[in-house]
C-alpha cells in the first residue's frame, strides 16, 4: 500500500514540526510539502532538518500549492488566518484537510467550511485520543449530575499560546452545556473579578492560566454539598496531539465531503 503523502501547513512551528518528524519517521505516511507564511525565519531551509530528522528534500515554502499535486492531505496547525489561506488552496485542489488551528471566530469558521464544501475534513480543537474520550465521561457525568453541581473548567497552556480559552477548554464547555440543555452563551462565566455576588445555579465556569511550557491541561470540577468529582486530562508534550492529527490524517483520505471530528475518527 502506498504511503499517505501529507503537507503541514504550519509546518515552522512546534506543532507542525513534531507532526512532520511523526509523520516523515511513521509507518504509512510522508511528508511531501510544508508551508509557513512568507516572512518566517525558517522560510526555504529543509523542513527535516528544522524537525531534527535530517534532510528530506522537502523546502519549507510560503507557497502551500506548491506540492499540493503530490498531496493526498494537509494538515494544519497555523493561525486563524494562516488556515483562511491554506483551506482556500486545499478546497481548490480537492485535497483533504486536518484542521487542528483553535481561535476561529463564527466568520472565519464560514468561511473554512465554504472553502472545503467539496472535500472531506476533519477539525477538532484537540486530537488527542485521551481527551475526546473524556468528552464523551464528561457528557454522561453531565447528564448524570443535576445542576446542583457547579461546573468549573479549568485550563492551562505554556505562556506562547495566543487564544484563550483553549479550544479544547471551549468544546468542554459546549459538551457539558449540551448535556445540560442550556446556552453557553448565556451560562458561560468567562472571568471573575472584584464584587461578583454569588455563583449563578447553573453557570459553566470557564477559567484559563498561562505559563511555562505546559503542554496542555484541563480539569473539569463538578461541586456540590458534600463532594466533589474531578476528571482531568494532562499532556506531557505535543506528540499525543500530532500522533492524533496524522491519525485523522490517514483517517479522512477516500472518505465523502463533509466536516468530521474526532469522534468519527476514533469511532467514539
Amino acid at each position: 500500500m502506498n504511503p499517505v503523502r501529507i503537507t503541514v501547513a504550519g509546518a515552522g512551528g512546534r506543532m507542525g514540526l513534531r507532526i512532520t518528524a511523526l509523520a516523515h519517521q511513521g509507518d504509512g505516511t510522508v511528508v511531501v510539502g510544508a508551508a509557513e507564511y512568507s516572512g518566517h525565519g525558517q522560510v526555504g531551509h529543509d523542513i527535516g532538518t528544522l524537525a531534527g530528522i535530517g534532510v528530506i528534500d522537502v523546502t519549507l515554502s510560503p507557497d502551500l500549492a506548491l506540492n499540493l499535486d503530490r498531496t493526498d492531505v494537509v494538515i494544519d496547525f497555523s493561525t486563524p488566518e494562516g488556515t483562511l489561506a491554506y483551506a482556500a488552496a486545499a478546497g481548490k485542489a480537492g485535497i483533504p484537510m486536518v484542521i487542528g488551528t483553535t481561535g476561529l471566530d463564527p466568520a472565519q469558521q464560514a468561511q473554512v467550511a465554504e472553502s472545503l464544501a467539496g472535500v472531506p475534513y476533519v477539525q477538532a480543537p484537540n486530537m488527542s485520543v485521551g481527551v475526546n474520550l473524556i468528552l464523551k465521561l464528561l457528557a454522561q457525568a453531565a447528564t448524570a449530575l443535576d445542576d446542583s453541581y457547579d461546573i468549573e473548567v479549568v485550563e492551562m497552556h505554556h505562556r506562547h499560546k495566543i487564544d484563550a480559552p483553549s479550544g479544547t477548554a471551549l468544546r468542554m464547555a459546549e459538551v457539558l452545556a449540551e448535556a445540560r440543555g442550556i446556552s453557553l452563551e448565556q451560562e458561560g462565566v468567562f472571568s471573575r473579578h472584584g464584587q461578583t455576588g454569588p455563583r449563578p445555579r447553573g453557570a459553566i465556569g470557564v477559567q484559563t492560566l498561562r505559563g511555562g511550557d505546559v503542554a496542555g491541561d484541563h480539569t473539569v470540577i463538578f461541586a456540590a454539598d458534600g463532594e466533589r468529582v474531578e476528571i482531568g486530562h494532562r499532556a506531557s508534550g505535543r506528540d499525543t496531539f500530532a500522533s492524533g492529527a496524522i491519525r485523522a490524517a490517514r483517517w479522512v483520505v477516500g472518505r465523502a465531503p463533509g466536516r468530521y471530528g474526532m469522534q468519527e475518527v476514533l469511532g467514539l
